[in-house]
């Protein structure tokens, strides 16, 4: 297509002869990003950073003199906007003679085209968790999202409750041993913590099988009856950006919503002029805004191979 749009490249939206030029005719997808994200105001910070102070060992026995406790920095977040813009031109001529209003609906479709880029960017929390991805933000942990090799700041033994990663195919049993994984993760210290699984995210290839592991009265694919200890115990969210068909995860609702950020930095702008000597119009789209992760505690993801 030729940039700018001439009236050579749409000939069909000249000739009226046509009933109907179908133009952008699809519905947008769900947003799902206010359901994924926190949102947080950048208050005209460059960017957002984030950090933790960890949490302290647990009491021990009195033998006459306190024990007195450190507690150590945490890693750090850096979540950095970035900016993105796209954009439309046509000749005069071409507007002018455009016989269905075409062209005239232009910067509708920056608003659409902007939409599905923002779709892409929150779901690449996702897409990228098994490496560690630097395009919007920096951890200084340095590892991936979903790792069975996350670290601690302290002094604490990591060999049990730091692993978030699994390879298992979306079934019922895998789906429990998940959940047990994840009641078993410990924080900073090596302690317990509360972690309570209440969400399955996966792609829409996976859709019935999550359906029915999410809604079974009884177990799924045995002889028996028995009950199915994962009705009703957690969220559905299918995401149609979720562009691996096999890799699905679960989280803890509540701390994923604290631990995932996105900032509008400069919300989307839209504007128009047009060029005095070539008589050529423009219409451009601007953003700027970035996501992140603070803590990996809240989700636990499966590299299915």
């Amino acid at each position: 297509m030729a940039v700018p749009a001439e009236s050579g490249s749409f000939a069909d939206i000249l000739d009226i002869r046509f009933q109907r030029i179908f133009d952008d005719e699809y519905e947008q997808l769900e947003d799902m990003l206010p359901e994924v994200f926190s949102f947080d105001p950048t208050n005209g910070r460059e960017d957002m950073r984030y950090s933790s102070v960890g949490t302290m060992k647990d009491w021990n026995e009195f033998t006459g003199s306190v024990t007195y406790q450190d507690r150590s920095q945490g890693y750090d977040t850096t979540i950095t906007p970035v900016e993105f813009a796209s954009g439309f031109q046509v000749r005069r001529k071409l507007f002018d003679d455009d016989q269905f209003g075409i062209m005239d609906a232009r910067p509708q479709s920056l608003a659409t085209s902007y939409q599905r880029t923002r779709q892409g960017h929150g779901a690449r929390i996702f897409t990228n968790a098994f490496s560690t991805d630097t395009f919007f933000y920096n951890n200084s942990e340095n590892r991936a999202l979903c790792s069975n090799s996350h670290t601690t700041t302290t002094t604490a033994s990591t060999a049990n409750g730091f692993d978030n990663l699994g390879t298992a195919a979306l079934t019922a049993v895998a789906v429990a041993a998940a959940r047990i994984q994840m009641r078993k993760f410990r924080g900073d210290q090596g302690e317990r913590i509360s972690v309570n699984p209440d969400e399955l995210i996966y792609p829409v290839d996976l859709y019935e099988r999550a359906f029915e592991i999410i809604s079974a009265g009884g177990k799924l694919d045995v002889a028996t009856n028995n009950p199915n200890v994962h009705q009703g115990a957690y969220r559905g969210i299918e995401w149609e950006y979720l562009s691996d068909t096999n890799n699905w995860f679960m989280a803890d609702g509540s701390l994923r919503r604290q631990m995932l950020k996105w900032t509008d930095r400069v919300g989307v702008e839209f504007a128009m002029v047009e060029d005095f000597d070539t008589i050529i119009a423009k219409w451009r789209g601007y953003s700027r805004y970035a996501n992140g992760w603070i803590d990996w505690r809240w989700v636990l993801g499966n590299q299915v191979s």
